[in-house]
Order: structure tokens, then sequence, then C-alpha cells
């Protein structure tokens, strides 16, 4: 009999894709809902990103049998933050530049208030909204990468700390098969 190895990639990979259609829809409802993206209600994603990484995790300690390491907890809950921060990045990267540019725009607008609220010289304010119409949604994209990779980590520890059930020298044992044994 031929033991099959299950693969946590997977796992995090379908888990990671659902939560980035999930953010999409989150993202597009706030745009026309008209909802202000420096509101509180910003913080509303967090909460599928936070279930659908435990999800991945309860997922993969299933198919192991309902045994789950700290280590592959940890190591599934890890591919999914990277898998969606990538995924999110090149979202984010294609909704400020291409999908939805006039939101861009709204930042720059806010960006500029806030700086000359806070009496910033006029040459900085040219500079930093220079640096931004340029390069902005380029870094909004690693922002988001290194966001969700590191939030992700984080909670990955939570996770595992949570899911985890070691084998005990028990159950180890009752799976072990005698070598001498012959099956009819």
């Amino acid at each position: 009999m031929e033991k099959i190895v299950q693969n946590p990639t997977k796992v995090a990979t379908k888990w990671a894709l659902l939560f980035a259609l999930t953010a999409i829809v989150i993202t597009y409802a706030f745009q026309f809902l008209n909802i202000d993206p420096n509101s509180p209600w910003k913080y509303i994603s967090y909460i599928p990103f936070i279930g659908f990484l435990f999800l991945a995790q309860i997922e993969y300690k299933n198919q192991l049998g309902g045994y789950l390491s700290f280590g592959n907890a940890f190591s599934t809950g890890f591919r999914y933050a990277v898998f969606t921060g990538l995924l999110m990045a090149v979202f984010t990267f294609l909704y400020l530049k291409v999908l939805s540019p006039e939101m861009w725009d709204k930042v720059l607008e806010t960006t500029r208030t806030t700086l000359e609220d806070k009496n910033t010289p006029d040459t900085q304010i040219s500079k930093t909204m220079d640096i931004m119409k340029k390069w902005g949604p380029a870094f909004g994209a690693f922002g988001a990468a290194i966001a969700y990779t590191i939030f992700g980590a984080i909670i990955s520890v939570i996770g595992a700390a949570l899911f985890k059930k070691e084998r005990s020298p028990y159950d180890i044992a009752q799976d072990a098969s005698d070598p001498t044994e012959t099956e009819v």
C-alpha cells in the first residue's frame, strides 16, 4: 500500500485564492458604498483573512488524519499568508494603477491635505506628491505583500498553538505495521 503524502501548499493556495476573491469583493463593496478607505471599516477584511488562515490549518490537519504538529500548522498558515500577500500585491497594483485609478487620486488628495494641515513646506509637499504619483501603486503593492506575510506569520503561530495535535507514542505504535504479519 502506497502512502499518500499530503501537500500543505495546495491547501494554502486554495484558501489564499478564496481570500483574494473575498478581499476583491470587499474592496469594490467599499468603493461602491463610498466608504472612506481610512475609516475603521477597513479592518473588516482581517476577519476573513484570519478565518481562512485557520481553515487552511484545520483542513491540513484533517488531511493528516486529525494530527498536526506545530511546525506543519505554522508552515501551512505561513504559506497561506505568503500566497495571499503575493495575490493581494498584484491586485493592489492593478487596482490602483488600472482598475480604479480614481481611488489612487483620492489617496493623493488626502495626502496633500494632510501635509498642508501639518504646515509642511510646499517644496516638500511637491516632492512627496511627485514620488507618490510615480511609485505609489508599486509601494502599495509591496507594502501589501509584506504586511500580509508578517500579519499572517503572527496569526499562524496562534493557529498552530490552537490546532496542533501531536501523535502520542500509543498512536504511533498502533499505526506501525508488523512486517511479519500477512494479510488474508
